[in-house]
C-alpha cells in the first residue's frame, strides 16, 4: 500500500521481487493512479482506505495476509490490524508509526494538491527533483526521472501532471488536518507478535529515530532497519531496504 500522493508504481521493482516468493496484490488507493476518484473529497482520509482495502480483500475471499504500507499504507496497516484481529500476520511500516512530526506533515501538506503541469518528462523531473532534493540528496537525473515516471502521468493535452485527484489534499486543509486525533499507539499494539519490520529512512522528517526505538521497544517481534542517505520515504529498491524485507518474507507464516 503506498504513501498519500503516489501509486502502485511505487512498487515496479520491489513487487515482482516478492511476488517469487508470495501472492502480491498492489493497491491503488481511491483517488490514485487507476483507481476512480471520490465524489466527495472528505472521504480521503484513512479510515475510509481501511473499509476500500477490507472490501477488496473480502470480495477476493482473502482471510489472512501481510502488509507493506509505506507512510498513509501503513498506517492503514496499523488500523486493520486493530480492527480485523488476527487477519494480519505479517507487516513492513515504511517511515512511519504510531508518532509523526509535526515539521514533516506541515511540509506534506504544504505541496499536497499544489503544482501544475510541465511540458516534458525532464522539465518535470527537474521540477520534482526541486522539492524532494533533501528527501533523496544522493540522486542524479535518471533517478528523478524513475521517480518522476512512477508519480506523474501525461493528461492527453500531453502536459505531465501529479497522478492523483489534487482533493486528496482536502482533509488536510481543515483544522487539524493531517493531525492523527486519536492515540495511534493502541492501533500499532495492535500488531502483537506478527512479524514485523520498520523502515525508517535516517533522514526522514516523519518518523523520529526515537519513536522508531519505542516502537520496537513496545512488540516482542519488531525489528528496525535505518536505510542511509534517504529521507521520507525509502523507495525499498535499497539494498539495505531490500535485504530487510527479503528476511521478513522469509519469518512469515505460510499457511
Amino acid at each position: 500500500m503506498p504513501g498519500l500522493a503516489r501509486n502502485a508504481r511505487d512498487f515496479e521493482a520491489l513487487a515482482p521481487h516478492v511476488a517469487q516468493q508470495r501472492a502480491v496484490i498492489v493497491i491503488e488507493f481511491r483517488g490514485r493512479g487507476e483507481s476512480a476518484y471520490a465524489k466527495d473529497p472528505m472521504t480521503y482520509v484513512p479510515l475510509t482506505y481501511v473499509q476500500d482495502v477490507v472490501a477488496m480483500l473480502d470480495e477476493l475471499g482473502i482471510t489472512r495476509f501481510a502488509a507493506i504500507g509505506t507512510s498513509l499504507g501503513g498506517l492503514v496497516a496499523m488500523l486493520m490490524a486493530a480492527t480485523l484481529p488476527g487477519r494480519l500476520v505479517g507487516a513492513v511500516l515504511n517511515d512511519v508509526g504510531p508518532e509523526l512530526q509535526a515539521a514533516g506533515l506541515e511540509r506534506i501538506r504544504d505541496y499536497i494538491g499544489a503544482g501544475g503541469s510541465q511540458p516534458t518528462w525532464m522539465h518535470a523531473a527537474r521540477a520534482f527533483a526541486d522539492l524532494n532534493g533533501a528527501v533523496y540528496p544522493g540522486y542524479e537525473i535518471h533517478d528523478w526521472l524513475r521517480l518522476t515516471k512512477r508519480t506523474h502521468r501525461l493528461t492527453p493535452e500531453g502536459r505531465i501532471v501529479t497522478d492523483y485527484d489534487k482533493q486528496i489534499a482536502a482533509p488536510l486543509r481543515v483544522p487539524n488536518g493531517g493531525e492523527a486525533g486519536v492515540d495511534l499507539w493502541p492501533a500499532y499494539r495492535a500488531l502483537g507478535d506478527v512479524p514485523l519490520l520498520i523502515l525508517r529512512g535516517a533522514l526522514s522528517d516523519i518518523l523520529a529515530r526515537s519513536a522508531s526505538e519505542k516502537m520496537v521497544a513496545e512488540l516482542p517481534r519488531a525489528r528496525l532497519v535505518e536505510v542511509p542517505g534517504v529521507g521520507h520515504a525509502p523507495t525499498m529498491d535499497e539494498a539495505e531496504a531490500r535485504a530487510a524485507i527479503d528476511a521478513w518474507v522469509a519469518d512469515l507464516p505460510r499457511a
